[in-house]
């Protein structure tokens, strides 16, 4: 009963096109934020906060880049990973060559590299789709980290090819990268830009460009034919996308494992992202969490399940045993539910909305 709508009336059309057109979701939202910025660093220690929470911000982030692409504009990406490593040396590059750049610039501007080198990547949209498209984007995958690993000005010519990312600060003396970061200060610093982001894509979404996005994701002939300039609008898809995956890599680099190296950023960490909007649900902001949660979390269910019902299994059978895992559910959420586990949370609101009535 206390999920209703009942006296809630919209009397025009943006009031009904809102982001939480119903006051409960609107109040649940604040309840999930003040959870997330209060609750957690109060309670959280510092193991949940860089092994957990950290890589659901980054992966978060970079699913949320490539559901704008994949999901929303209907362009099959498998370069995720090259453009996550393309902001992560970018944002390396830039806090060493200005080390007096503010860190928030520094990421943004990583950000806008990364959103160039994917309108260069993705100007063969227009004439390829599909299939086709996912090979030329997997094609810029292998050649970005050929590109890191072969030229020492990326690392600036280190030695092992293997850099950390240097120590820098905002707001003051509050250290975010670096081994003086504190694990509760690099979750806020995410977390803060997550949000953010995550509030700029839902808008977007629902923005003139997220409509083009959506008509060629439907029917692509239709959309050129009623006047959407196809080139463009599947460029800023690509530049938005990407600028979203820069962001996610330098985060990654910077505040989860504090090193920048192309290894983190190979073809398995594209199929990572890939897995995760499918899971969680293609075409929305809510799925690309629940996506990165769900994909955080299995591993760790996987390897401590066994313990709990006291059976002992090796390390190798559990990696093979959570591929056999994601592959079974990938195909199941393909057959019984293509939108994902956002679909599913959509369809235990509309219960809730009608219960206890019989549906």
């Amino acid at each position: 009963m206390f999920y209703r709508e009942a006296g809630q009336f919209k009397t025009s059309y943006q009031a009904d096109q809102a982001i939480f057109p119903i006051r409960q979701d609107l109040y649940a939202y604040i309840a999930f934020l003040a959870v997330a910025f209060i609750g957690v660093p109060l309670l959280a220690s510092d193991y949940f906060l860089s092994t957990l929470m950290l890589p659901f911000l980054v992966l978060a982030l970079a699913a949320i880049g490539l559901n704008i692409l994949t999901g929303y504009a209907g362009q099959l990406s498998l370069g995720t990973g090259g453009f996550m490593a393309t902001g992560a040396f970018a944002a390396y590059k830039l806090s060493t060559a200005f080390p007096d750049m503010h860190l928030i610039i520094v990421f943004l501007l990583s950000g806008l590299i990364t959103a160039g080198v994917g309108i260069f990547f993705g100007i063969p949209s227009l004439r390829i789709k599909g299939f086709y498209l996912a090979v030329a984007t997997l094609a810029s995958q292998f050649f970005l980290i050929w590109m890191f690993n072969k030229f020492g000005w990326f690392t600036n010519y280190s030695a092992s090819g293997v850099i950390s990312a240097p120590p820098r600060t905002v707001f003051g003396d509050f250290y975010i990268t670096g081994p003086q970061a504190a694990p509760v200060t690099k979750y806020l610093f995410c977390l803060s830009f997550v949000v953010l982001l995550a509030l700029l894509a839902k808008n977007l979404t629902r923005s003139n460009i997220g409509r083009k996005w959506m008509a060629i994701r439907d029917m692509d002939i239709a959309a050129e034919i009623i006047g959407i300039p196809m080139l463009k609008t599947k460029l800023i898809a690509f530049a938005v996308s990407s600028f979203y995956c820069g962001i996610a890599g330098a985060f990654w680099a910077f505040l989860y494992t504090g090193s920048v190296e192309p290894l983190a950023f190979d073809v398995n960490r594209s199929f990572q992202v890939l897995f995760m909007i499918i899971i969680g649900g293609l075409g929305s902001i809510m799925g690309s969490f629940l996506g990165a949660a769900f994909m955080v979390l299995l591993p760790i269910f996987l390897t401590n399940a066994p313990h709990m019902v006291g059976v002992e299994i090796s390390v190798s059978t559990l990696s093979h045993l959570e591929a056999m895992v994601f592959g079974v559910l990938i195909i199941f959420f393909l057959i019984v539910e293509p939108h994902g586990l956002a679909r599913l949370w959509q369809i235990f609101k509309e219960k809730m909305r009608l219960w206890p009535f019989p549906h």
